[in-house]
């Protein structure tokens, strides 16, 4: 099949991707879309739960290999929608649904691409395909399931919307559950250890906290304060406040080592959640980014998460679409985008492949 009839197939697909839906660890439907489209493709697969993937048909072991990684998972619609955030519209050449950009552009792009590869002899790279679940969630059953199942990967191109730049960058994020310490008591009586009084210093603790390594690529790691949550009742002190804090990364530092910095320093209780969304990073001079640069592409450092956070491997973030689009009311990708992102995809990769 030629790349302008799999351009064609591929925006038929989303189509039928955005009329399905596929709330996290809920992508059986959609899982079944990109099985059916394997089979009339006559590629190979196979399906891990909701993980599709496949490999080039030529695979040699001894090889180095790149990832085609996009996810099929969508956040719930918001109430903002104007339209049914599951009716695929084609107005003005913006394709409307809930997935449309964030990633279904993504993930039927590298689809499309993969096939085009997928019967080539003799490429320098195997690639390896994967329509990934639950990454919406950060869920146990996606693309960091599949890494001890898919073969070893080298390098790696994530499919998320950059408007077809290369994100050779993006922040980790840790989520921190802190407690503000107190005494509890009768609001009537004297307390000079009330918790709420107490959170007012904390805050501002971690509000002019800095961290002293700055990434050239992605800047200074950031540090909110997203929740708070204290008391019952009017007439009663509570014994404690609790915070969350959303921190996100840079690729100066691993995640365990802003924990420990954060155990040791921080004025109150604090508990990382998880420590497994770190940072990743590829090498400007990689032969990937190269080939990217010279059609035009730029670099930039993602401040936002995806599944290169689960990856060990240098990974890139590139898809067509754009980031400020995701998770907003009346969702859209524009159609000419698709058709840009699997010619930029095919591009790339024939000069590193070919």
């Amino acid at each position: 099949m030629t790349q302008k009839e799999l351009t064609y197939s591929a925006i038929d697909l989303l189509k039928q991707l955005i009329e399905t839906p596929s709330f996290s660890s809920e992508e059986d439907t959609t899982g079944d879309l990109l099985e059916n489209w394997c089979n009339v493709h006559s590629i190979e697969y196979k399906r891990t739960k909701n993980n599709v993937w496949a490999t080039n048909k030529y695979f040699d072991k001894n090889k180095p290999t790149i990832l085609l990684n996009s996810h099929h998972d969508t956040v719930y619609p918001n109430n903002g929608y104007t339209k049914d955030p599951f009716k695929a519209i084609v107005e003005d050449g913006k394709l409307y649904g809930l997935g449309s950009n964030d990633a279904g552009g993504c993930l039927v792009s590298l689809l499309a691409t993969f096939s085009y590869f997928y019967r080539k002899e003799n490429l320098k790279y195997n690639l390896v395909f994967v329509g990934s679940a639950e990454e919406e969630s950060s869920g146990p059953d996606g693309l960091n399931s599949m890494l001890s199942i898919i073969p070893k990967i080298d390098v790696a191109i994530v499919g998320e919307p950059t408007q077809m730049q290369l994100a050779i960058a993006e922040k980790g994020l840790i989520v921190f559950d802190a407690k503000v310490n107190g005494t509890p008591s009768h609001a009537a009586h004297p307390n000079n250890d009330n918790p709420i009084y107490n959170t007012i210093k904390v805050l501002e603790w971690f509000k002019n906290y800095q961290f002293t390594k700055t990434s050239e690529v992605l800047g200074d790691v950031k540090m909110t304060v997203t929740q708070i949550n204290a008391g019952k009742q009017h007439n009663a002190v509570p014994s404690a406040v609790d915070l969350v804090v959303d921190v996100r990364v840079n690729d100066k530092y691993t995640n365990q080592e802003i924990a420990d910095l954060l155990t040791k320093e921080a004025p109150c209780e604090i508990t990382p959640r998880s420590l497994r969304l770190n940072s990743s990073s590829i090498n400007k001079n990689h032969e990937l980014i190269k080939a990217g640069i010279s059609l035009g592409r730029e670099t930039y450092g993602s401040p936002t998460l995806s599944d290169q956070s689960v990856l060990s491997c240098q990974s890139v973030k590139l898809g067509p679409g754009d980031s400020t689009r995701s998770h907003t009311a009346d969702e859209f990708i524009y159609v000419e985008e698709v058709k840009e992102g699997i010619d930029i995809y095919i591009k790339i990769l024939s000069m590193i492949c070919e």
